[in-house]
Formats: C-alpha cells, sequence, structure tokens
C-alpha cells in the first residue's frame, strides 16, 4: 500500500491545506494598485486621458453607454492599439430590460477580397498589414448604434473628448514607439506618412513622447459627423434618428466615398457599397451557467464561446483541490483550453453567413463531458483535433470527411518570439458602469499602427481580414467571401449572479483574451480574490491553438509562464512535456468591475502594467 493510499479520506483536508498554503501567494499580498471604489460610476480603459473622457461624460450627466462611447472614441483617436478604422464588439447589460445584449460592430471583407484573389498574389491567408488586410470599419457604427439606442447624449457631446484629442494632444511614449518601430512600413502609405511621420527626413521621424500630435483630417471627420447630426435635428428629427442621420454620411456619404477612394487608391478592393449594406447587428449573447452564475459572452464571430466551452468542462473539475496555479492546476487549464480552441479553429465562423455554426453542441454540458475524458492527466497532448458536436445538436456532422483529414498546425519550432510590449498592448478594453444599472463591456480593436489611413479621412484601416482563411479544409465555417465577417478573437465578457451583474471584465491580447479571461473568472469565483488581486494575478499562456494572425501557426507545448511560478512547478511541468518560457508579463492588461450587491457599490480592477486606468466616483 503506498503512503498516499494508506492516508486515506482522513488525511486528504490536510493534503489540500497544504496545497493551498503553498498556492496562494497572492491572496497574502497587498496589490501593487488599489481597489477602485465606487458608487456614482466607473471609467476604465486603455489610456488615462480616456478614462478622463468617460468621467467628463459621467459628470455632465451621461449614462454608461455614453461615457463607453466617449472612451471609445478617444482611444480611436489615441491609436490605443486601434483607431477608427477598426472593430467594436460590445456587452450591455439593460437594466430596465433586466437582460445582457451584444453588439457586433465587426467589419465584413471587401468586395474583391476572395479565396482566388489572394491565392492568385501568392498568399496562403490575407496578409497582416496593408490594403489587403483590411474589412470595412466597424467603430463609427458600433459606436453611433450604441450611442443611439441605449445612450442619453448626442453624438456631438460623447464625440467632443475625442475632437479635442484630434486638435492636438501630447502623445504617449507606447504610441511614439510604435510609430517610429514601423515607420519604413508607414512610409509605403501617402496618407498615413503625413499624419504619422512629422519629422521625416530626421533620426526620430515620428512624433517625440510629449509632443502634440495633431490629425487634421480625423477632426474633419469628426465633424461631419456632428454636423449632420445638428442638420438632422434642425429638420426636427429626433435625438435616436439624428445619430442615425450621421451614420449615414459616415457609411453612405462624402466620407464613404473618400474612404474607398483613398483605400484603393494604395491597393485597397473596396466598394462604395460595400459600407452602405454593412450594418451593426444587435444580438443575443450566448451564455452558459458555472456553479450558479450565468456568464455571457459574444457568438461564433468571436472566439467568446471558446471560455464557455473550457467552463464547461472544468465544472466537472475539482479545482480548488488542485491548488492555484499548482503544476496539476495549470496543466488541466492548458489541456481544456487546447481542447475549446481546437473547435474554435475548425467550428466558429460568422453566424450570418452558411454553414451555420454547430453552436448547440459545442456550449451542450454533455459534448463537454464527452471532450474532457481526452484530457491526459500527466503530460501534454500536442495533437487534440476538434471534436464533433453535431450528434449533441441531434445532427449528423457534414464535414466529417474535412474533420477527419484535419491535421494539428505544424509545429514552427524556429518562429521568431512575440514581441512582450506588443504582446501585452494588443487591443483595448473599456469598462463603464454607473448607479442606474447600465453596464458596458466593449473589446474594440483594428487599425493599430501601422495602418493605411484611407485617404483625407483620417481613418486607419482594419487589419482584420488576416484572420479568415482560405481554404474550407483549414476551417469551412471561416472562409473569406465579401460581405462576411472573420472570426475575430475579441470578447468582453459579462457575469451574472442572481440575475444581476456580478462581474464585467475584457482583457487585450489576441488569442490570449479567453485565456485571460477564463483565468480571471476563476480566480475571482473558485479562489476568493477579489477583483484587483485578480487583474495582477499571475497567469499563463498557451500558444497551441492556431494563430489568428499572421501564419495562422502553433507552438504545441509552448508554455508562458509567470515568473511569480515557483521552481518546483516549472520542473513539474517541464515533465509533462512542456516548453516554458518565463516571462514578467503573462497577460494582457485586464480591466474588471465586480459589483458588491452587499453595500451596493462597484469594486474596479485595471492590471498594474501598462496605459490602462480608471476613474471613479
Amino acid at each position: 500500500m503506498t503512503k498516499a493510499r494508506f492516508l486515506g479520506t482522513t488525511a486528504r483536508p490536510l493534503i489540500a491545506a497544504l496545497v493551498l498554503l503553498f498556492a496562494f501567494p497572492l491572496l497574502s499580498q497587498k496589490t501593487e494598485k488599489p481597489v477602485l471604489h465606487g458608487r456614482h460610476w466607473l471609467a476604465v480603459t486603455g489610456k488615462p486621458m480616456a478614462a478622463t473622457a468617460g468621467a467628463m461624460i459621467f459628470q455632465k450627466g451621461g449614462n454608461a453607454v455614453d461615457a463607453a462611447c466617449a472612451m471609445l472614441g478617444a482611444v480611436c483617436t489615441m491609436w490605443d492599439v486601434l483607431s477608427w478604422g477598426g472593430e467594436t464588439q460590445a456587452l450591455i447589460y439593460h437594466p430596465g430590460q433586466k437582460k445582457v445584449l451584444a453588439v457586433n460592430g465587426l467589419g465584413v471583407a471587401p468586395s474583391g477580397a476572395t479565396p482566388a484573389f489572394y491565392k492568385e498574389r501568392g498568399f496562403t491567408h490575407p496578409p497582416a498589414t496593408g490594403p489587403l488586410s483590411a474589412v470595412t470599419p466597424g467603430t463609427p457604427g458600433g459606436l453611433m448604434t450604441m450611442l443611439a439606442e441605449y445612450g442619453t447624449m448626442t453624438l456631438a457631446e460623447v464625440l467632443a473628448p475625442a475632437m479635442q484629442l484630434a486638435d492636438g494632444y501630447p502623445i504617449e511614449k507606447d504610441t511614439a514607439d510604435r510609430i517610429e518601430r514601423d515607420k519604413e512600413k508607414i512610409k509605403g502609405w501617402p496618407y498615413a506618412r503625413a499624419v504619422m511621420l512629422p519629422h521625416e527626413g530626421r533620426e526620430n521621424e515620428g512624433p517625440a513622447p510629449g509632443e502634440i500630435f495633431r490629425q487634421a483630417d480625423l477632426l474633419e471627420t469628426l465633424g461631419k459627423l456632428c454636423q449632420a447630426e445638428a442638420e438632422a435635428a434642425a429638420a426636427g428629427k429626433n435625438r435616436k434618428e439624428a445619430i442615425y442621420a450621421a451614420y449615414d454620411r459616415f457609411y453612405k456619404g462624402d466620407i464613404a466615398r473618400e474612404f474607398v477612394r483613398g483605400a484603393n487608391e494604395q491597393g485597397g478592393v473596396f466598394k462604395e457599397e460595400d459600407l452602405a449594406r454593412w450594418r451593426v447587428h444587435i444580438e443575443e449573447p450566448v451564455m452558459t451557467t458555472y456553479k450558479g452564475y450565468e456568464v455571457y459572452k459574444l457568438d461564433t464571430w468571436v472566439q467568446g464561446p471558446v471560455m464557455l466551452q473550457a467552463l464547461n468542462m472544468l465544472e466537472t473539475i475539482d479545482l480548488k483541490t488542485m491548488g492555484y496555479n499548482s503544476a496539476s492546476y495549470i496543466h488541466t487549464l492548458y489541456q481544456v483550453m487546447n481542447l475549446a480552441f481546437a473547435d474554435r479553429d475548425f467550428y466558429y465562423g460568422d453566424p450570418y453567413f452558411p454553414p451555420e455554426e454547430p453552436r448547440a453542441g459545442l456550449l451542450s454540458k454533455e459534448y463537454a463531458r464527452s471532450r474532457i475524458k481526452l484530457l491526459d492527466p500527466v503530460k501534454n497532448d500536442p495533437n487534440v483535433k476538434p471534436g464533433d458536436p453535431y450528434p449533441f445538436q441531434g445532427g449528423t456532422n457534414p464535414f466529417l470527411e474535412i474533420l477527419e483529414k484535419w491535421p494539428p498546425a505544424p509545429p514552427v519550432p524556429e518562429r521568431k518570439e512575440p514581441d512582450p510590449e506588443s504582446f501585452r498592448t494588443g487591443t483595448t478594453s473599456i469598462q463603464a458602469v454607473d448607479a442606474k444599472g447600465w453596464v458596458v463591456s466593449v473589446t474594440p480593436s483594428g487599425g493599430w499602427v501601422p495602418a493605411v489611413i484611407a485617404g483625407r479621412t483620417g481613418i486607419g484601416l482594419s487589419q482584420r481580414a488576416q484572420s479568415f482563411v482560405l481554404d474550407e479544409a483549414e476551417n469551412p465555417f471561416n472562409v473569406i467571401v465579401p460581405g462576411k465577417r472573420p472570426r475575430a478573437t475579441l470578447t468582453p465578457g459579462l457575469v451574472l449572479k442572481d440575475g444581476l451583474p456580478y462581474l464585467s471584465f475584457a482583457v487585450q491580447g489576441g488569442d490570449t483574451q479567453d485565456q485571460n479571461l477564463l483565468q480571471f473568472f476563476l480566480e475571482v469565483v473558485e479562489f476568493g480574490m477579489n477583483v484587483q488581486q485578480a487583474c495582477e494575478a499571475p497567469h499563463f499562456t498557451s500558444f497551441q491553438m492556431r494563430n489568428s494572425f499572421d501564419d495562422h501557426q502553433s507552438i504545441p507545448g509552448r508554455l508562458e509562464i509567470n515568473e511569480q511560478t515557483p521552481e518546483y512547478v516549472r520542473e513539474a511541468l517541464r515533465k509533462m512535456g512542456y516548453r516554458l518560457d518565463v516571462k514578467k508579463h503573462t497577460s494582457g492588461p485586464v480591466n474588471a468591475v465586480f459589483f458588491d450587491r452587499v453595500h451596493g457599490t462597484f469594486w474596479g480592477g485595471s492590471s498594474n502594467y501598462g496605459d490602462d486606468y480608471g476613474v471613479v466616483w
């Protein structure tokens, strides 16, 4: 009889206590940043000035939607790893309807973007940068739709901070450094060159940190939107109708015409109809339950259901007994995430285009129980494949032949490692809440530096087309088609408990987003961390799924792990087959809100690195 067997059930509480003692260093430590305690409102986003824009709107009497729209306009104007030509994804808790709503502001492939077009030019996937990586701009429409439907203020009021920034603001070091680093690409695009490189010919050609950065064309574009709104209001239109008049000017008027002209002059394949036909969709989000919590995410046009699939599997496992960030805990989450991401890589795509995604099967608890049986408790499985969810929704898989031939993405051991700085700052996130019960969680992105600027609009083109595939053998749901949305990575989260908001959270970082958010959620719900502790917690990252960007490759067994992880845990993971990369920061900055129902307040959290910042009252 082994010693462990001899100890029997009476020793298990002691073993569990010892595991927790060594696995919970964070719970006994103070956080580097304080919790933001609020009663009236809270605004958190990727830049201090942008959070201030939200505070300005709250102080003028706006609700959380108004403030979120102001912050969105500000971060786009500040090129906070996105611009106005990017995409906007949001979850909104509507206190009147007592439900969670989803906003789909993701752009679509332009008319000329077909698989044949890219293949004829030697591409295996749409490129990562340049005019051929662009989809239609979604952020302007997403902002105006949210404001029109759920806000209280005018477009001119919420765009006022962004317009002040476009007129000139002291640029921060992170953006200035990115411009300088990417200046050779920027030089290939004349309109971006004119905006981004004010000191061309000098050693440092971009703006210096603290220098006033001006965007005259963007300021004029935003002014045109406010002018369209004002003219509609003067003609007797109500607030909502006037905002949609501005929407029409952007997507059907002179702004759209200059956007298409300027993009195509530089090699784009847009038609004016691409913008005119595009629509923002207000949707029902997808949801699963986890031990009494309702967890809401966006649909399969992003990777959001991945987290729900992972929670369905993890609900069957005693995570607390494993101990926080123990080797068995990290291994279990890594394997579960790989199972969920394998399904993402094969089954997720734009639900407005055929074929129909097997959503009910993917999110069924029964399917989760079948998938978790594949988990190897002692070593990493580098050959995880998508499952077959169709029987779990009473159907037959029409893609069995493709699925049977579907190989793991080829490993790339010589691949250049991601730049830690770009890893930490990809995308941005916005959290806005108010005392009336409105909650807004947004993960906007796209049009980041280096971006093509479309003519004299000041609008940077999105690079999201790179997330499409060109061959259905890779993913039959995500093949590029004109008018179709790419399956993106952008994925805010919102959790209800007893029918009321409990957590609102989002993070930066591409394919790592739902990995970070899954860990954040478990840190709060399973391990009792407060919202700031969970924002600062030492997360870990898998790169075994197919990358949604550029080369779409995977790195099986690569595990990025935080330097706080003890050496004995690292050694155990190496024995399980993992190749460890130890880093100081292993998560994009998390922004989040916890709702304190006992005291009627909210707790805001924001990671302890990067520029993310919150303002509260």
